[in-house]
């Protein structure tokens, strides 16, 4: 054990971590990556160690931002520091790695260490390594799901509340801003709790947030749910399941997303909102996360069978992924879109959707009967309800209730994609469309994104418009458009296909 002089290193990492001088380190007889014990006058804690032979002298600890203020310490104020043996989830972790199933107890404690930052990011991949390569029984991921649950904060909104999430892989997904006032209207509690892009131009907060705040905590979101019947939130703020932001943070770099962590990640948040209907949207198709109709009905099943174990009424709406939703891909595209939709001018795909699952819901909640779902709900969405309830929705949530769609700005900066041959639309291309929204700044920069004119199908001529990229940026723009000359986002066709051979 050595005693130090604490330097604040003003950043946060979102772990308990602190930085040593190499020395220092090799002193103690400690590795960058491993644990030590920490200790002020008043507080103890436990943290990764990494090394520096720069940043500090001989004698100080740099303490990242969010350990000093779980510590409450000054600044020069004096530490002990020792070592510390791994915490017991490593082993845990092993096992899995070996393909071995955990059970309730372990479950419990490797997700309480990842929330309480007692594991690092390389043995939380693992973790997900192992589940991706090895697989969970169903009863491993309801360990997981009660886990994730346990470990956050639960909200009671004292009446029956109603739900949905989509698998995704399909950009221009926006049918949470239709679905939701639809339901509310109906008088069902419907606080949905979205999620942030991870790899899609946009996710359903960030387009939401385009009409009003999304970060509220679990009292304020009760309370406006429990008066408009309806919420369009972000919950990363809410601490329900606080496990899943971590782990999704290291998912995204692997390129990984092993079932049975998807399905713990989607229940629990359902859960911890006390959800007693859900409808689960798996969208298939070339591009989408689900590519096979067999594989659809394979995670509808999981879904299904999961539910029950929690006494949870969930359906899943297999849908139609193979191009976007709508025409608009972006935030403020899409937040614009969906305004058009809930005033009777959106495109059909946009309200078919929309619709079917909300009607799931409507079924659910007993306000329309077996198979008229759909019907009840497209009347809402005609009669104009559901756009009086999503204005009640965005005034309650702190935006302007009276925004018109060409009110919302989009990114002035754009380029038009034209069509090389007249012919017919024969592939529009998911990931395409996507990483030129991303390119050209979306879900960061608000109004950057992808306007589809044309998708399978249809007809066009030379010079055509096929899509249009917005873009806040001349830079993002130049970005996205490259992108776009390379990466063929929609594919036009003639009748004639191929001369064979090629020249006589």
């Amino acid at each position: 054990m050595i005693e130090l002089k604490t330097k604040l290193i003003d950043l946060r990492v979102g772990k308990r971590m602190v930085l040593l001088h190499e020395k220092d380190a090799q002193e103690i007889g400690t590795l960058a990556h491993d644990w030590v014990k920490i200790a002020s006058k008043d507080s103890k804690s436990i943290a990764f160690v990494d090394t520096t032979q720069s940043y500090l002298k001989r004698g100080e600890i740099g303490i990242f931002r969010d350990l000093y203020e779980e510590l409450e310490i000054e600044e020069g104020s004096e530490i002990s520091i020792s070592t510390a043996p791994p915490p017991e989830s490593i082993k845990l972790i092993q096992r899995k790695i070996e393909g071995k199933a955990l059970n309730k107890e372990e479950y419990q404690t490797v997700v309480r260490d990842i929330v309480n930052h007692k594991l690092g990011e390389i043995q939380i991949a693992a973790f997900l390594l192992a589940e991706e390569f090895h697989g969970s029984t169903m009863d491993e991921v309801e360990f997981l799901t009660r886990a994730m649950v346990e470990t956050g904060t639960s909200i009671d909104f004292e009446r029956p509340c109603y739900d949905k999430h989509s698998t995704g892989g399909v950009p221009g997904n926006k049918v949470t801003l239709l679905i939701v006032p639809i339901v509310a209207a109906s008088k069902l509690l419907i606080p949905k709790t979205s999620s942030r892009a991870i790899t899609s131009a946009s996710g359903t907060a960030d387009t939401m947030e385009v009409l009003s705040d999304v970060e509220f905590d679990a009292s304020e979101l009760k309370e406006i749910a429990l008066r408009t019947s309806g919420a369009i939130v972000w919950g990363g703020k809410l601490g329900i399941a606080p496990a899943d932001d971590i782990l999704i943070r290291v998912e995204h770099p692997l390129n990984i997303d092993p079932q049975g962590q998807m399905l713990a990640s989607i229940l629990s948040k359902k859960l911890s909102v006390g959800a007693d209907g859900v409808v689960i949207d798996i969208p298939v198709g070339e591009g989408a996360k689900v590519t096979t109709l067999e594989a659809a009905r394979k995670l509808a099943k999981s879904f299904v069978e999961l539910s029950e174990r929690f006494n949870i009424r969930l359906q899943c709406g297999v849908t139609y992924g193979g191009q976007p939703v709508g025409h608009m891909i972006g935030p403020a595209l899409e937040a614009r879109e969906a305004l058009l939709a809930l005033e009777g001018r959106g495109p059909a795909s946009l309200v078919e959707k929309s619709t079917a699952l909300a009607g799931i819901l409507l079924e659910m909640g007993f306000v329309a009967q077996p198979g008229q779902g759909k019907d009840l709900a497209k009347e809402i969405l005609a009669s104009g309800r559901a756009l009086k309830k999503m204005r009640q929705i965005i005034e309650a949530q702190g935006g302007n209730p009276d925004i018109t769609p060409d009110e919302i700005h989009v990114g002035e900066q754009t380029v038009a994609i034209r069509a090389p041959c007249d012919g017919f639309v024969t592939n529009v291309s998911n990931a395409a469309l996507t990483a030129i929204a991303r390119a050209a700044g979306a879900p960061m920069e608000k109004g950057a994104g992808v306007v589809l004119s044309w998708k399978r199908g249809n007809k066009v001529k030379k010079n055509d418009v096929l899509l249009e990229i917005h873009a806040e940026r001349a830079s993002k723009l130049n970005d996205a458009h490259n992108l776009a000359l390379t990466t063929n986002p929609v594919t036009i066709e003639g009748m004639l296909l191929h001369k064979i051979p090629e020249f006589i």
